[in-house]
């Protein structure tokens, strides 16, 4: 009974524990890719991205009806990529984060600005998948507004 009890217990400890490195390496993949954006440095955000990763931004037109916009992520790699004088910053807050196997989702509401100026904001929805070379990400969804942004 004594070691039945143990064995549990430490399966459930080591099942928490794997748990949270991979939430760790979640946040840093994605902590990654936003510090890539923030330099200009394409490799560094291409390095964090599954080649197969599609972009999306789901947003509101002027009628008010809704609008899928897709991109390429070579577009937006190459678009970080070009010289500009301002930073590109997306400050993030990560919500919710949720593993199964080697799938996951992080929730990240979001403040984006260029240079000192606020642009946008809106929330982020990554899916990732774990590989042999760690955590990459898949599939970005976001929305974009000018207001009722989330502290």
């Amino acid at each position: 009974m004594y070691k039945t009890a143990l064995a549990l217990l430490l399966s459930i400890f080591t099942l928490s524990a794997f748990c949270q490195t991979d939430e760790a390496d979640i946040k840093k993949t994605i902590t990654t890719m936003f510090d890539g954006m923030r330099k200009g440095d394409t490799a560094m955000l291409a390095a964090t991205f599954h080649k197969d990763m599609v972009l999306q931004s789901v947003g509101i037109n002027k009628d008010g009806s809704t609008r899928l916009v897709t991109e390429k992520a070579s577009a937006f790699v190459t678009s970080v990529g070009k010289p500009h004088t301002e930073v590109y910053d997306e400050r993030i807050t990560f919500n919710d984060i949720k593993i199964d196997g080697p799938l996951a989702m992080a929730w990240t509401p979001y403040k984006f600005y260029v240079g000192e100026k606020f642009s946008h904001c809106g929330v982020n929805i990554f899916q990732m998948m774990k590989t042999t070379a760690g955590w990459k990400i898949i599939y970005i969804v976001d929305t974009r507004r000018k207001d009722k942004c989330v502290e």
